[in-house]
């Protein structure tokens, strides 16, 4: 049997193997696990140019393991930090003024993604900004060796493999692997998509036929929008407002029941969904306009006497780009921000 072949039988027994083989894969030394996901790439059409270029003279980074097994496991029961501190570091003069001046740069082509996507361009210069500080900071890590790096390492196998296989037929487009840097965890470009990400909701913003979220300020604009879209985004609607509320006003009353399949430490915070007329009957104002009929969650993150926001599906949006309060909520006021 020629190594072609052998390689060919590797790629067909890997692909039929169970997701519980990952256990057995991670004996493999990196080379042998490597012809693994190099097949397995192979099978689903990446070229073999773009597979020996991708991959010439790939070794495991040590850093990538020792941030990967530094990440910290399942929250605690203990109290949340305030939100105040972070919004000051968050939402400072920096990111409001490169906000700013990023929304004027492209203020015609963010004129029309918001006009179709529906997703408000402050909204999307406000992401920019969180992610990339306008795209001053996407990484430097060589993403196919952190990807490879982290899928034979095995803590999460399956889905740093499969990013993996993405980044390859992301490179399949023509990026080069120079291109192709990011964090160490796989994510990349203005918008830090991981691959995968990139091949289902990266868009063309200014028609020239690519969705260049690299080097490209209006792809990867677009980009965000259409990710914004594809998570549900309603178009007319705020984020959350400010709202006022009575004193002695006792926001637990109203704490949600539902116990979230993801990400639960940031949904119990937040209060039932009401009405806006619902909660101005209760006392709970909103600062700005907000339809009587527009559903929105109480949020009152330092406790009584501090500020506090009614929140809308919107919300949840910025939530599915990351799935943490502090990080939603400073994404919606930097953006409220940009566009005064």
């Amino acid at each position: 049997m020629t190594l072609k072949k052998i390689l060919a039988f590797i790629a067909a027994l890997a692909l039929s193997l169970p997701a519980t083989s990952a256990t057995a894969q991670s004996d493999l030394s990196f080379e042998a696990y490597m012809q693994l996901l190099i097949a397995r790439a192979r099978a689903e059409g990446v070229s073999e140019s773009t597979l020996q270029r991708m991959t010439a003279g790939l070794e495991p980074n040590r850093r990538v393991i020792e941030l990967d097994q530094s990440q910290p496991g399942s929250p605690t029961s203990s109290g949340y930090p305030p939100l105040a501190p972070y919004i000051a570091t968050h939402v400072d003069s920096a990111r409001i003024n490169g906000g700013q001046r990023a929304y004027a740069n492209y203020r015609s082509r963010l004129r029309a993604i918001e006009s179709e996507y529906g997703v408000p361009a402050e909204i999307l210069v406000a992401i920019w900004g969180h992610e990339t500080a306008y795209g001053a900071v996407k990484g430097g890590f060589d993403l196919s060796q952190a990807l490879a790096t982290l899928a034979w390492e095995g803590r999460r196998r399956d889905l740093f493999a499969g990013e993996w296989v993405a980044l390859m037929k992301v490179a399949d487009k023509g990026y080069s692997r120079s291109e192709l840097k990011g964090s160490w965890a796989g994510a990349f470009g203005n918008p830090q998509f991981l691959p995968s990400v990139y091949l289902r909701l990266a868009a063309d913003g200014d028609g020239d036929g690519r969705a260049d979220i690299m080097n490209n300020g209006n792809d990867a604009l677009a980009s965000i929008a259409n990710y914004f879209r594809d998570s549900g985004w309603r178009a007319g609607q705020p984020w959350g407002v400010r709202a006022s509320v009575p004193n002695g006003f006792n926001v637990s009353a109203y704490r949600t029941t539902i116990d979230a399949p993801v990400c639960n430490r940031v949904h119990e915070r937040h209060s039932v969904y009401k009405t806006a007329a619902e909660w101005r009957a209760l006392g709970v104002q909103p600062q700005r306009a907000l339809a009587p009929d527009t559903l929105v969650t109480l949020f009152q993150p330092d406790g009584p006497g501090t500020p506090a926001w009614l929140l809308t599906s919107n919300y949840r949006a910025i939530l599915e780009y990351n799935c943490s309060n502090y990080y939603a909520m400073s994404v919606g006021l930097l953006a409220d921000e940009i566009a005064q």
